[in-house]
């Protein structure tokens, strides 16, 4: 009996610890199973950053073709453009632009400190009080002139790494710098020729799809923008150093002319101006097209008028014609009466 004491013991724990690994599998197995459970729409990662969603490639694909269309149609609904924009940026693109960054000094110290632009930040009402020619004073100038606010930029959703995510916010939060140094205003036609810029600037495909509006406005405007700012546009966007590379918040009291020599940005030709100078020219041809209508109109009833008058000359001469025809026969019936 004591001889078979320790094979009783082996074999007990050997059973015991067989069924502890049979009744611990099931429980690894179902946390093997959850932990690697597919990506679906009620089925999401936790978000990297605060107000992150991760997508799916359909559900990416799905949101940047709506937006794709929706703001073709309209470049000015900045909620589209902005889907647009993060939907299309990653994974390529909005790495390449942080990159970029990483590898100029100010871009490494812009995202260091992740800067935000409202208009607490900036202070509005104290660049109102810098000088005219200053970047400050040109800013708030211009969200003055065009009635908008650095605060309605929405935030970034859909871009998964949260260091590209604050490369895509800053780039949408600085784009009224980029308005206001270039003067372009916010009608369609400034909006298409300012993402031509970006697009040569920084890259991303939501800019260069914004340009295909180019074919929702009016002939004279395509054809201007085709012969001047489009031009203008690839041209300084390529040769201008990378304006997310602008420390804005810093150089606020610096002089606009010299900060757009430092960047090397051409000012474009006054498009506000030249919209303006299209609608007089418009109102002066206008009056004097309706002197010409109206000299026209008055031609044609003269011409009516003498047409009527030849006509009936022309019945009169008839008239007299047939009277000197019968006029004749009688002389001839008078003559054989002599005869």
């Amino acid at each position: 009996m004591a001889s078979l004491a320790p094979t009783s013991i082996t074999s007990i724990c050997t059973r015991c610890l067989a069924r502890s690994r049979s009744s611990a599998l099931p429980r690894i197995a179902r946390t093997s199973v959850a932990s690697t459970r597919p990506f679906s729409v009620l089925h999401r990662p936790p978000p990297n950053y605060p107000g992150h969603v991760p997508l799916k490639l359909p559900e990416r694909l799905f949101l940047a073709a709506g937006s794709a269309l929706l703001s073709f149609i309209d470049p000015r609904r900045g909620d589209l453009i902005a889907l647009l924009g993060e939907t299309t940026a990653q994974p390529f693109f909005i790495s390449r632009l942080r990159d970029t960054m990483v590898k100029h000094p100010t871009g490494r110290r812009i995202l260091r400190d992740r800067p935000r632009i409202t208009s607490e930040s900036l202070s509005l009402p104290y660049l109102r009080s810098l000088p005219s020619n200053t970047i400050g004073a040109t800013y708030v100038s211009w969200l003055d002139r065009e009635g908008v606010s650095p605060d309605t930029r929405a935030d970034v959703r859909y871009i998964d790494d949260a260091e590209c995510a604050y490369v895509m916010q800053r780039y949408r939060e600085c784009h009224d710098f980029y308005h206001a140094i270039t003067g372009l205003p916010i009608v369609r036609e400034g909006e298409i020729a300012l993402k031509a810029f970006e697009f040569a600037n920084t890259g991303l495909p939501m800019t260069g799809l914004s340009i295909f509006s180019i074919l929702t406005v009016k002939a004279e405007e395509r054809a201007r923008l085709m012969e001047v700012y489009f031009p203008w546009a690839i041209r300084n966007g390529l040769k201008a150093e990378s304006l997310l590379n602008v420390y804005w918040e810093e150089v606020l009291e610096i002089d606009v002319q010299e900060m757009r020599d430092r960047l090397g940005i051409e000012v474009p030709p006054d498009l506000r101006k030249k919209r303006a100078e299209v609608r007089k020219r418009k109102k002066e041809m206008g009056g004097r097209y309706d002197g010409v209508i109206n000299a026209a109109t008055a031609a044609t009833q003269t011409v009516n008028e003498a047409g009527e008058t030849k006509v009936e000359t022309e019945a009169e001469r008839e008239e007299r014609e047939q009277r000197e025809i019968e006029r004749k026969a009688m002389e001839i019936l008078e003559q054989a009466d002599k005869m």
